[in-house]
């Protein structure tokens, strides 16, 4: 014998548990949460100096030198005029665009002898810093 079954729904309680389950959790999770853009930021900007500095790398085995400072990164992405002479340099180019940092300024380069410093000032946008606002380099 089947049994008429009506269809129960949650009751007014079991629906304010659920909500103030919902706010502890919101409370506890949210301040986490507001805290990383920041740190994304900083990693983007870790892996962006990662990948030009493998550009950079391929560009040297190509022509024997990294662009000098004022050749810039835009000779990964152009070929070069003036000193040192780029004698192989791709065609293709080493990076499809330069990308910027995460607070929207170009990356800055610095070439001496055969090292270089890819670095990004961070989010204060100056020299120097603490946290997410410390210089973010390749060395």
């Amino acid at each position: 014998m089947l049994r008429n079954r009506r269809a129960d729904g949650f009751t007014l309680i079991e629906i304010m548990v659920v909500v103030v389950i919902l706010g502890i959790l919101g409370a506890l999770i949210v301040p986490n949460i507001i805290g990383r853009p920041d740190e994304a930021r900083v990693a983007a900007a870790r892996a962006d100096i990662e990948s030009i500095g493998v550009a950079l790398d391929l560009y040297r085995l190509d022509n024997g030198i990294y662009p000098s400072t004022d050749q810039g990164l835009d000779a990964l992405v152009n070929e070069p005029s003036g000193f040192p002479e780029a004698r192989r340099w791709n065609p293709d180019g080493y990076l499809k665009k330069l990308p910027n940092d995460p607070w929207d300024e170009r990356y800055l380069y610095f070439s001496e002898d055969r090292s270089y410093e890819v670095y990004s000032y961070g989010a204060d946008r100056k020299e120097g810093g603490e946290g997410v606002d410390s210089d973010i380099s390749s060395e």
